[in-house]
């Protein structure tokens, strides 16, 4: 198992430190009288996540089935049979096939969600990868076009860092004070190392881009300053050395699409700014390539738009589970292990008879 990708291990331990988080917070809804409570449907960054997790619910639930028919119209293959057989493969983590898989699993599930706990959203947020779910969710981007999108996205980021920031990586740290975070960053900065901070999830939690070489040592100084060390990614993502590669997308991909106005507002993962029409979406999908997310600036517009309720669609170790989310949100995980559970089903549908 190399650096580029995350050991069960490390996911277990980070999901249960953050689990044991949120099982301490308090969720109040934030309604008041004149203001009730609204849902936005959140669709989470892309992780590692295992076939043997959703496997079942995309070959079985109506919604994943007919995405799934769609998906494989456009890209000319079956991404189920894909995904399956890279499971567990070091290069298929982060593959096209894979990318689409998961877009389908979180479509699906808010689709499922929508249907069957009569879940209705006022708007969407995606962070990180999610952005595609999310604009497609909304209104701005047919899904087979975002199915396209995101085949040749994964085929511009694979020729970009053939050439460009070959040793790059991105890795996530948790519990990791602002101070902290600057100490070890200007260490590297004194050796003449390369970093870009690539996002901000919560209080004490980044993401930041840089060599691989030199990785296992921020790992360790990271630990020694009381940090702790999640997973790392590859390809790196939302680094701002990366523009050479939001140029490359925009003129070599994006051109052959047409967004729309989407039809429920979508919060710019970027900025946390309300987007309402095409070209502030496009501008989003194009900012992901060099601009760092900031997942607590998506917190307060959802809180200033009146959110009281997120419902996270797909799989998600993260965004569900932090702080800044508990204390402000009624959170609901809208997971496919939930869709499967046959009792879920059925009091929908005594609450649909009454």
């Amino acid at each position: 198992m190399t650096e580029r990708q995350a050991t069960e291990l490390q996911i277990a331990e980070a999901q249960t430190a953050e689990a044991q988080t949120a099982e301490a917070q308090t969720t109040e809804p934030r309604a008041t009288e004149s203001q009730p409570g609204r849902t936005a449907f959140v669709f989470p960054g892309m992780g590692p996540f295992r076939f043997t997790d959703v496997g079942e619910f995309l070959l079985t639930n109506p919604h994943a089935r007919r995405r799934l028919a769609i998906a494989d119209e456009v890209v000319g293959y079956s991404v189920f049979d894909r995904y399956r057989q890279s499971d567990g493969d070091e290069e298929g983590q982060y593959a096209a096939h894979t990318q689409i898989a998961f877009l389908t699993v979180c479509l699906s599930l808010a689709d499922w969600a929508e249907e069957t706990l009569g879940e209705k959203p006022e708007l969407c947020a995606g962070p990180s990868f999610g952005q595609r779910a999310a604009v497609t969710y909304a209104g701005s981007l047919p899904f087979e076009e975002t199915v396209r999108l995101t085949a040749e996205l994964a085929r511009c980021e694979e020729e970009y860092f053939a050439q460009e920031h070959r040793e790059a990586v991105t890795h996530c740290v948790i519990h990791t004070p602002e101070e902290s975070l600057r100490k070890a960053l200007g260490e590297l900065d004194d050796e003449g190392e390369w970093h870009d901070v690539s996002g901000h999830i919560d209080q004490g939690f980044y993401l930041v881009s840089l060599r691989e070489p030199v990785l296992d040592r921020f790992k360790k100084r990271i630990g020694d300053l009381g940090g702790y060390n999640m997973y790392t990614m590859w390809p790196p993502v939302h680094a701002p050395s990366f523009g050479d590669l939001r140029r490359k997308a925009e003129e070599e991909v994006f051109g052959g699409f047409e967004l729309a106005d989407p039809e429920l507002p979508v919060v710019s993962d970027q900025n946390g700014a309300l987007l309402t029409e095409a070209e502030g979406v496009r501008t989003m999908l194009l900012d992901t390539f060099n601009c760092p997310i900031r997942w607590p600036d998506m917190v307060e517009t959802m809180r200033e738009q009146g959110i009281t309720k997120v419902c996270i669609s797909g799989p998600d170790n993260l965004f569900g589970r932090v702080n800044s989310t508990g204390e402000n949100f009624e959170v609901l995980a809208i997971d496919a292990r939930k869709a499967m559970r046959p009792r879920v089903r059925q009091r929908s549908a005594r609450r649909a008879r009454r």
